[in-house]
Order: structure tokens, then C-alpha cells, then sequence
């Protein structure tokens, strides 16, 4: 999408990926080597009754949706940062993810004119529509680059 393209209030979705066990143990040995998510029968016995998805592939899987669904073709070029992300539900093997983001607010920046500001708030949800990701970011868009 394009910066112009983008209204208060609009909803962005993308439909469910599925979770898969390899990718889940893959991602949290090289990134969140903890043992509810990369030892299954630790897990079992653990505080989550089984493995967990790290909270940061959840985050990279909301990522890679919204890319999809809304920042391929644009002229995205950043965030300055993400102002809240919160856990609600574990995220466990099989569950299917789907992203809904909603534009906050859309505006082009007081100071460059050049300079696209989109505030956006993202919610995931599993198959029994359980949000399991809340986060509010903030993504820049360089107006400068734009084509009529």
C-alpha cells in the first residue's frame, strides 16, 4: 500500500498462518533459548502445560503479516519504535494466526514535508480468536520517493 492509500480507521487484515512445532523450537533456540520454549517435555510439566512460541516469533510472524498485507510496494523505510507489546495468550503448536492492524492515525510530519507518519495498533488472534499479540507502532513512509 501506499502512504496515500492509508485512512483513520481502516483495518488491514491478513489471514491465519499456522505455527508449526520445527519452526517454533528453530526460532527460540537461536533467539529465546528458554526451556519452555526449546525443551518439549520440560514444557509439559512447566507453568504453560507445553511448549510455548517465544513472544518475539509471535512478533516476527505479525511483522512478516503486515509486510504482506500492508508495507510490500510502499515507501516504508523504518519505525522510530513500537510504544506497546504485550503477551495475552501463549502461542502453541498448530494454533493458526491471524493479524487485524488498525491505522490509528495518518499524517505527513510538521517539520519535513517529505516525511509520512502512520500510527497503527496491531492484534493477533488464533483459531479461537484469542488475541495472543497487542502492540502499537509507529511506521515512517518517505514521501520524497513517491511516484504520481
Amino acid at each position: 500500500m501506499k502512504f496515500s492509500e492509508f485512512q483513520i480507521g481502516m483495518v488491514i487484515k491478513h489471514p491465519p498462518v499456522v505455527v508449526d512445532r520445527e519452526s517454533m523450537l528453530a526460532f527460540a533456540r537461536q533467539y529465546d533459548p528458554q526451556w519452555f520454549h526449546t525443551d518439549p517435555e520440560r514444557a509439559e510439566s512447566g507453568r504453560w502445560g507445553g511448549l510455548i512460541a517465544s513472544g518475539w516469533q509471535t512478533c516476527s510472524l505479525a511483522m512478516r503479516m503486515a509486510v504482506d498485507s500492508a508495507l510490500v510496494g510502499s515507501e516504508s523505510f523504518g519505525s522510530p519504535g513500537v510504544d506497546k507489546i504485550r503477551w495475552l495468550v501463549p502461542v502453541r503448536e498448530g494454533d493458526a494466526l491471524r493479524l487485524e492492524i488498525t491505522v490509528d492515525s495518518v499524517r505527513i510530519s510538521s517539520t519535513r514535508d517529505d516525511l509520512g507518519i502512520v500510527r497503527w495498533s496491531w492484534r493477533m488472534f488464533n483459531q479461537r480468536d484469542e488475541q495472543v499479540l497487542e502492540l502499537e507502532a509507529t511506521s515512517l513512509f518517505d514521501l520524497g520517493t513517491a511516484t504520481a
